[in-house]
């Protein structure tokens, strides 16, 4: 990592990613022979009838009319968010609508298996006791109820990477790494399983089962590579000779969950993590260049793993260093990066079992994973972005048919990736990355490119996409399907790069520092019909489009920056999460002050939109997720006081005495009278 890439990192947040396609991807001019201005294209987003221009109608997510009748008026059992908003604010802890609760549950350092050491709050636990204690940095979540029980289940959490100034005592300040700092940074990734249940003193209060589920998957965790790269020459190491094999998972940001109960887990910004000393950017192969996998005339990767005093066992630091230095693929770890950025599913329900990284869904850099409603009798279709900017939004259709009691063997080894292509007229296309597909080696043949077979694309999914001209988006984060109608939503959260030449119909706006939500309908064969949602800012500059009403403008009670978590609840209400840092965070920033990171209540039909929470200091609010009966709600504060150095911590979350460090928790909302949550 360069030292400007470090500096950018510190003044962007955790999920700073560098603008890596360099395709030059313009796909309006190879749709319309004449572009539509920058101005022209925002009188088209923005008029009173912006979701149906073009000739394009959207259904909203109010209501289940085929016919859109109901999305009108808004149909009488819509959802409806039935609080009242709240302010934005800067206080240090959780601020909830009157008539709410909240209370901690499952800080990092939780004990939740093996000897269930205790967590010590002035840093000291060591690497062997993290591996049994929750981890750092809570992201995506997902609730499966045990006897579909709304006071008991199964709470599976990501964690998305670590804050060093925070996870340790004292953290290491030169090269090389001690052993035991390593092995600690390396157990606080992944995804925790933990069985919980609600505690005798009721509402908010939740407990930790010490039961048989409990589990910590992590960067060190064995895993099996599935579908059509299994087994590729750009898998094979040394640890595994024939590609099958791999260890761990990192940066695990949003998730998914299976129709037939499994959990996914999405490897987002796996590049920060390893650093090829031996090659130039020019010489790396394009698995790594296109990825931003750090190059020889870097200074290091985000932790340094493979810069340690003492390697840990069977090469589990050396792995970060991809650099050719031995006979060989199967002589050394070259393609160790390539066994990360992919879908991992995980059976929450059988601790022994080894999760499976799922290659025909592709490698980039996974937000996460959102189903379309499964149908018995057609394939299952998964969205998922890309979360880096200039990167696109892919889609997965399964070759197996859904049935009742179907696999994930089954589903998410075969069938075709495809990418979107948003067209300025409110149309789209999903484009096939199928090296079996005509237009897709013609368009590889024209571009000079050559994929030596279907798991070499997927290796190369970013490669691929380019090829065919997908449409690169701002930042495409969380993605989330109306119960209701099926419109599939999706938060593109920033893209401060995007220059006035760049914008267009999907991206409307240069420098986009607000972000904005995107949505679309199905149409038939590989058609979608596509709208802006959502703007993000303030100022007359944040503006919500529902297809019923006349644009409106965001106001204090639902003004938002940098939407990204994105969840509907199954009475169709639609929750926002936001992701501020730096400047933006502090209040400091041109497009104004938004206060802390905060989670929203939509009615899309209606546009209503209402703040519903606030979360601690420099904290992100990402993860969401109720019981079945929607009584009980658990969010993830991750990073509260992210910008904090040893000892001089900005946030004490959740202990909020003053000196404690803060710690990234799940918190559980519940309402005081026992109500449905949002209603």
């Amino acid at each position: 990592m360069t030292d400007n890439e470090r500096e950018l990192r510190l003044a962007e947040g955790p999920n700073y990613e560098p603008e890596m396609n360099r395709s030059g991807n313009t796909p309006m001019e190879k749709v319309i022979e004449v572009r539509l201005s920058r101005r022209s294209v925002l009188q088209s987003l923005m008029g009173a009838t912006a979701v149906n221009f073009m000739g394009v109608g959207l259904a909203g997510c109010g209501s289940d009319d085929d016919n859109n009748d109901g999305a009108a008026t808004g149909s009488a059992d819509a959802p409806r968010a039935g609080f009242n908003a709240i302010p934005t604010s800067r206080a240090d802890t959780v601020t909830l609508p009157e008539g709410y609760q909240w209370a901690p549950l499952i800080p990092w350092g939780t004990p939740i298996t093996g000897s269930y050491p205790d967590y010590r709050s002035d840093g000291t636990n060591s690497g062997e006791e993290a591996l049994q204690q929750i981890g750092s940095n809570h992201d995506g979540m997902h609730y499966f109820p045990l006897n579909d029980s709304s006071e008991h289940g199964l709470l599976v959490v990501n964690h998305e990477y670590i804050d060093q100034q925070v996870l340790h005592a004292n953290p290491a300040t030169s090269l090389p790494l001690p052993q035991d700092h390593v092995l600690k940074e390396m157990a606080s990734h992944g995804v925790s399983v933990v069985e919980v249940q609600r505690a005798a003193a009721g509402g908010s209060h939740w407990e930790v089962v010490r039961g048989a589920y409990n589990r910590r998957v992590t960067a060190l965790t064995e895993m099996e590579m599935t579908g059509p790269a299994r087994g590729h020459d750009k898998l094979k190491t040394v640890y595994s000779p024939d590609g099958t094999r791999t260890r761990g998972t990192i940066n695990n940001c949003s998730h998914g969950f299976t129709p037939w109960g499994t959990y996914l887990t999405c490897e987002e910004n796996f590049r920060g993590y390893f650093h090829n000393t031996a090659q130039s950017a020019e010489s790396q192969p394009r698995e790594q260049s296109r990825y931003g996998i750090a190059d020889a005339g870097d200074a290091g990767s985000w932790y340094n793993w493979d810069k340690i005093d003492s390697h840990l066992p069977r090469g589990m630091s050396e792995r970060f260093d991809v650099s050719p230095s031995g006979d060989g693929a199967n002589a050394d770890y070259r393609n160790e990066c390539n066994n990360f950025g992919w879908i991992v599913e995980i059976d929450p329900f059988d601790p022994n079992s080894m999760p499976k990284k799922r290659t025909a869904l592709g490698r980039f850099a996974h937000e996460g994973i959102v189903f379309a409603q499964p149908k018995v009798g057609e394939p299952v279709v998964f969205y998922s972005g890309d979360d880096a900017r200039f990167e696109y939004i892919y889609k997965f259709v399964s070759k197996a048919l859904y049935r009742e009691g179907i696999s994930g063997d089954e589903v998410m080894n075969e069938g075709t990736l495809y990418v979107a292509k948003f067209n300025d007229d409110g149309s789209g296309e999903w484009l096939a990355l199928d090296i079996n597909d005509a237009t897709f080696q013609t368009k590889a043949s024209a571009a000079n490119v050559s994929f030596s077979n279907q798991g070499d694309v997927l290796i190369n999914a970013r490669t691929a996409a380019d090829v065919v001209g997908a449409t690169p988006m701002d930042r495409p984060e969380w993605g989330a399907v109306c119960p209701r109608t099926g419109m599939v939503y999706f938060t593109l959260t920033n893209n401060t790069r995007r220059e006035d030449e760049q914008t267009d119909a999907p991206n409307p706006r240069a420098n986009n520092s607000t972000g904005h939500i995107i949505r679309w309908s199905e149409g038939s064969g590989s058609s979608f019909s596509w709208d802006i949602f959502l703007l993000g800012g303030q100022n007359g500059d944040g503006k919500v489009l529902p297809n019923t009403a006349q644009e409106a403008a965001l106001d204090d009670g639902n003004l938002l920056s940098c939407p990204d978590g994105l969840w509907f609840d199954d009475s169709g209400l639609m929750w926002i999460q936001t992701d501020m840092s730096g400047s933006m965070l502090a209040g400091s920033n041109a497009a104004g002050d938004f206060g802390n990171n905060q989670m929203l209540a939509a009615e899309p039909d209606t546009g209503v939109i209402k703040r519903f929470l606030t979360g601690p200091n420099n904290c992100e609010v990402t993860g969401v997720v109720t019981t079945p009966d929607r009584r009980t709600m658990f969010v993830n504060l991750q990073h509260p006081g992210g910008d904090s150095e040893p000892g001089a911590f900005t946030s004490h979350f959740p202990a909020n005495d003053g000196f404690s460090r803060p710690r990234s928790t799940t918190v559980v909302i519940t309402r005081k009278d026992g109500g449905i949550i949002g209603s």
